[in-house]
């Protein structure tokens, strides 16, 4: 009575439900997928959810009754092409293989060739089914099939050849799915043969083509979660890290106001009448200092939070390039801050290159329309030159969001560096934004108002940076304008270069 069963199973696939049972997984996989599509934003769901669309499409031709039977019956016409829907649900299984194993990233050259090689392919499928609309022969399609199988088939194992160099543990998923999928094709379509060439109904055969693909679809759906796990660990491992980077800098900020104390209540404990004056200068101005410093550690907490929100849009995004390339140059930039903490002053180059890296984070929330431009004298050795730790920061910050941040195109940023003279350094920073008069009245009518104090902060530490120094600091405000209409701000810094 078994042995009946069993042989009634695979000998009517159609007739016992088992072809039903089969699209009706694919079915669901297929909505199931494109919802998630919706909800992450993802194209390997909706990539997925068209081969299991296509892979239905390709059978709906063996129903006559039953939902999914009358679900297509309006396009019934177009379900009379199986090979047409082969050819497609083939093409776009390579790109979801690529797409979920990210080929392009792992194996670019090959990418570039497999991509170059499956136009082609799909280029044969156009030209073929053009001609079968012009001609209206059936038999076209069913030879142009033919020859599609023999470049898809070689491609298909050729592609494959990669794939077991990779080192993710999504590469199982694809090629135990691919192979179950290949074996079952492999074994359908010569026992297919085995029962036209005996005059015999070739249905059996369909029972291990279904099998095939509910098994390589339940392996797909299973890599696709595994997947969206890895991006989620991969997620909270970059989340963990940024919040380790800010414990250190409020670690940091701790320790520079415990040796603050320290050093205040060492210097009250040692002073002696006759020296109270100096002592008193000393200390004021490593208050000054210590007090920039812990300024320059906390580094507007505001362009942290947003830096950070920005990068965390593009991993919820599943932009992973741009979230990897931003946060290696946010936690570059944080690390040079933190450096700076310890250093009254640091080289003009090093300068250069935390400004670019500041303005290239800030740029993030401009949508990166700003164009950032540093021009410096070929005479100039920037690594020997010394300045103030972070001394551009404040002006830089002023430009991008009281100069630009309110312009609607055409934002420039120039940083202009030469010298003048043996004794003195020129920098000028040039914005092409809205003008220091318009952007005060702006700021004059918001409801809250904040006082900037990093002009104040930048003044009095080139002051104290100069008095080592031959030449003399200097800070001047340029309004630029143009036709009688504001076009921008030049900030001028004249800094000592020669030592007493």
């Amino acid at each position: 009575m078994e042995q009946d069963l069993t042989s009634y199973f695979f000998n009517h696939a159609i007739q016992n439900g088992f072809l039903v049972f089969t699209l009706g997984i694919l079915f669901i996989l297929t909505v199931y997928h494109f919802l998630l599509y919706f909800q992450h934003k993802d194209k390997l769901y909706l990539l997925y959810s068209g081969y299991t669309f296509f892979i239905i499409f390709s059978q709906l031709h063996q129903l006559s009754e039953g939902f999914l039977y009358q679900l297509f019956l309006p396009i019934k016409r177009i379900t009379n092409f199986p090979m047409v829907a082969t050819e497609i649900y083939y093409i776009i299984y390579v790109l979801f293989a690529f797409k979920f194993l990210d080929i392009k990233e792992h194996l670019p050259k090959w990418y570039k060739w497999s991509f170059k090689a499956l136009s082609l392919i799909i280029a044969y499928c156009i030209i073929i089914f053009i001609i079968y609309l012009f001609k209206a022969d059936y038999n076209i399609l069913l030879e142009g099939y033919f020859y599609f199988t023999i470049p898809m088939t070689v491609f298909g194992l050729i592609m494959y050849i990669p794939f077991f160099k990779l080192k993710s543990p999504l590469k199982n998923y694809v090629i135990v799915g691919s192979l179950l999928l290949m074996m079952s094709s492999l074994v359908s379509l010569i026992y297919y043969l085995d029962l036209v060439n005996r005059g015999l109904s070739p249905e059996p055969a369909f029972s291990i083509l279904y099998l095939g693909f509910i098994l390589e679809n339940i392996l797909f759906s299973l890599g696709l979660g595994h997947k969206q796990k890895l991006i989620l660990e991969e997620r909270n491992h970059s989340q963990n890290m940024l919040i380790e980077k800010l414990q250190e800098n409020e670690k940091l900020k701790e320790k520079i106001q415990e040796q603050l104390e320290h050093e205040v209540e060492y210097l009250n404990k040692q002073a002696e009448i006759e020296k109270l004056e100096n002592i008193k200068m000393k200390y004021d101005k490593e208050f000054a200092e210590l007090k920039v410093s812990a300024l320059r550690s906390q580094m507007n907490p505001h362009f942290i939070f947003n830096s950070l929100n920005a990068i965390k849009r593009y991993i919820i995004d599943n932009e992973k390039e741009n979230a990897v390339f931003y946060l290696n140059k946010f936690s570059k930039l944080i690390r040079k801050i933190l450096a700076s903490t310890m250093e009254k002053e640091s080289s003009l180059a090093e300068e250069i290159e935390t400004m670019e890296l500041y303005v290239n984070i800030e740029n993030i929330r401009f949508n990166n329309t700003i164009e950032y431009n540093t021009n410096i004298d070929e005479f100039l050795n920037t690594s020997t030159i010394k300045i103030p730790s972070l001394i551009l920061q404040p002006f830089i910050e002023n430009a991008l969001w009281h100069g630009l941040s309110l312009k609607k195109e055409n934002k420039q940023l120039t940083l202009n560096i030469q010298k003048i003279n043996d004794l003195q350094l020129q920098i000028d920073i040039i914005d092409n934004g809205i003008g220091r008069q318009r952007s005060m009245k702006i700021k004059q009518n918001k409801l809250l108002k904040r006082n900037s104090v990093g002009i104040k902060l930048s003044k009095e530490r080139l002051k104290h940076f100069s008095e080592n120094y031959e030449g003399k600091w200097q800070l001047t405000f340029t309004d630029l304008i143009h036709e009688n209409i504001p076009c921008g701000t030049k900030v001028t810094l004249l800094i000592p270069l020669k030592l007493k």
